[in-house]
């Protein structure tokens, strides 16, 4: 053993801090409860001012960080939003024009239905009204088109009711794929009759008697040879079938305006594909089962 380790235990055993009584001296003092609770207090304290400005921060800084999202929020949906929305917020003149116009032209055909029920204001009239209407239903002037071509004697009679009932049905096809097409509604909740739902005449735009009405009144003065008062009386009826269509509220303005433009088509059409007598005498023969045109 070395002797230097020998002597240092000899020191530790004649110390006399090292024996067991005075143990405690060496070792440092404990903290008494009290002090460790002030202590306690003290670290708890300063943790609590810590954390008061963090937490003050925090409600300031949520604010600021929703403001930024929705601001990035905006700018995607800005960025990712198609042309057709932007055109709708920014409307240029024609949509302005083209609304204003639409409003205008609902706003009034509302206030000119006084016929549509009978509580509206005019209630007392609506049978007239009614009766009028009825005379422009595609179903009515077919059926007195093919009553008078079977009472019919002579060529150049049959000739203009042939073709009075060709234009007809080209009337009704064509108005019902337009309103089947277009699918307006009327400026009221009406229902449609019976005749409506035969001659298909379901929705608003564009109004079927009216461009019946032009059509038929515009053929027959053509054609047929009338006195100045029937020819007036004419007119006015025609005038007055789109009119009772918006009093009964089944048409806007708009609606019966493009009837009449349409029913003029119509008769325009009519004339450029007219069918000459021996056509029309062929068409009668088919549908009379006669053949006898074919051997003469």
């Amino acid at each position: 053993m070395p002797a230097h380790q020998s002597r240092s235990r000899t020191r530790d055993r004649n110390n006399v801090l090292n024996r067991p009584e005075f143990i405690s001296l060496n070792q440092p003092l404990a903290r008494s409860s009290a002090e460790l609770r002030s202590s306690s207090r003290r670290h708890s304290a300063q943790a609590g001012q810590f954390k008061q400005p963090q937490s003050q921060q925090e409600p300031q800084q949520q604010p600021q960080q929703q403001q930024n999202g929705n601001t990035r929020d905006r700018k995607d949906s800005a960025q990712q939003q198609p042309e057709e929305d932007c055109m709708q917020l920014n409307p240029s003149f024609k949509g302005i024009a083209y609304n204003s116009l639409l409003a205008i032209d609902i706003c009034m055909s509302k206030r000119m239905g006084v016929c549509a029920f009978k509580t509206s204001s005019w209630g007392s009239v609506r049978s007239m009204v009614t009766l009028l209407a009825m005379t422009g239903h595609g179903v009515v002037w077919i059926g007195v088109t093919l009553i008078c071509l079977t009472r019919s004697s002579t060529l150049a009679g049959q000739e203009v009711l042939v073709n009075l009932l060709l234009a007809l049905i080209l009337d009704i096809m064509t108005v019902a794929g337009v309103q089947k097409l277009m699918k307006r509604k009327g400026p009221l909740e009406v229902s449609p009759g019976f005749l409506d739902y035969i001659s298909m005449d379901m929705y608003a735009f564009p109004a079927a008697h009216a461009s019946r009405a032009t059509m038929v009144s515009k053929f027959l003065l053509n054609h047929l040879v009338l006195a100045v008062p029937l020819r007036i009386l004419l007119v006015l009826w025609a005038f007055l079938m789109g009119i009772s269509r918006i009093l009964q509220g089944r048409h806007h303005i708009t609606d019966v305006m493009c009837g009449f433009a349409l029913g003029f088509l119509h008769y325009k059409l009519v004339e450029m594909v007219w069918l000459s007598s021996n056509a029309c005498q062929t068409l009668i023969s088919i549908w009379t089962f006669s053949w006898s045109p074919f051997f003469n």
